[in-house]
């Protein structure tokens, strides 16, 4: 009898149970942020000049709201990282802009090959990244599009 009393009770916590998780509403699914790199480096050029800034574009769609955005340039088998983050400002807050700043090259930057990760986070704890190959190359971008090489 006290068997059929617990299992009776394990039932009714069961429906109780499955009515809380599986009946409420989680409300709207909200994309991940999409990024799409538009320019890296000067006219597009995917290279970059240590002791100068590399040009870099791109339009940012969040339906969560942008919360942050990290750009990283790693060096490809090597330990040079240059890192810029966005946590406050224009890019922050927003659904949907237009990234455009000039990431400062340290002139101590080994030339070789680089990888740049572009990671955009929304307010929902979602996160998007994309990258590119970029080598750094003696010179410096003049607006023309020509490179001087010093």
């Amino acid at each position: 009898m006290k068997s059929l009393k617990y299992l009776g009770i394990l039932a009714i916590a069961c429906v109780i149970n499955f009515s809380f998780n599986s009946c409420g509403d989680d409300g709207p699914t909200i994309a991940k942020p999409t990024i799409n790199l538009t320019e890296v480096g000067h006219d597009n050029g995917h290279h970059a000049h240590p002791g100068h800034d590399m040009h870099l574009e791109a339009n940012i769609q969040a339906p969560g709201t942008i919360h942050d955005i990290v750009v990283e340039i790693e060096q490809v088998g090597g330990t040079t990282k240059i890192k810029e983050m966005y946590t406050k400002g224009k890019y922050v807050g927003v659904k949907n802009t237009e990234f455009h700043e000039h990431i400062d090259i340290p002139a101590s930057t080994p030339l070789g090959k680089y990888m740049l990760y572009f990671t955009v986070a929304d307010d929902f704890g979602q996160q998007t990244t994309v990258s590119c190959k970029i080598d750094m190359e003696e010179g410096v971008d003049e607006p023309d599009g020509h490179d001087e090489t010093h």
